[in-house]
């Protein structure tokens, strides 16, 4: 319990002091922890997962928070094209890739060898999600 605190403090902090890191991210932490806490209230009562604790819950809370502010800091240096296409496709790859080897990481440090959710999936999906934070602005010239 002493890590999931120590990490929370410290994702407070990034949220309060990093410039990027704005109510409208999170409103994407909050939404999509609540999305993650349903879908596993959901499995718990349909496939008798077991019930997310309230440590399970902060977990989640880390684990999403720092999903998006990492897609949100990269959405910063590669900002999302307008046009659909390869550098989409490419820009996705460099993102979720990395992270779920981050993933991984976080999940052995929150949950050790024997976990019970999937936390590196989670964070994944974050920083997926979180690297639409800030959309390329086509500069018109005349």
């Amino acid at each position: 319990m002493l890590v999931e605190l120590i990490l929370l403090g410290i994702l407070v902090g990034l949220y309060i002091l990093h410039p990027y890191l704005n109510l409208f991210a999170i409103k994407k932490v909050v939404g999509i922890t609540l999305f993650v806490e349903i879908f596993y209230l959901i499995g718990h009562y349909m496939s008798n997962w077991p019930f997310p604790t309230p440590q399970v819950i902060l977990q989640f809370v880390i684990v999403v928070g720092s999903g998006v502010a990492l897609g949100a800091i990269f959405s910063k240096l590669w900002p999302l094209p307008n046009k659909k296409g390869f550098e989409r496709i490419f820009r996705t790859f460099l993102i979720v890739v990395p992270s779920l080897g981050l993933g991984i990481g976080m999940q052995l440090l929150l949950q050790g060898q024997f976990a019970s959710q999937a936390l590196y999936l989670i964070f994944a999906l974050a920083a997926w999600l979180g690297s639409g934070h800030f959309i390329r602005t086509e500069s018109v010239n005349a």
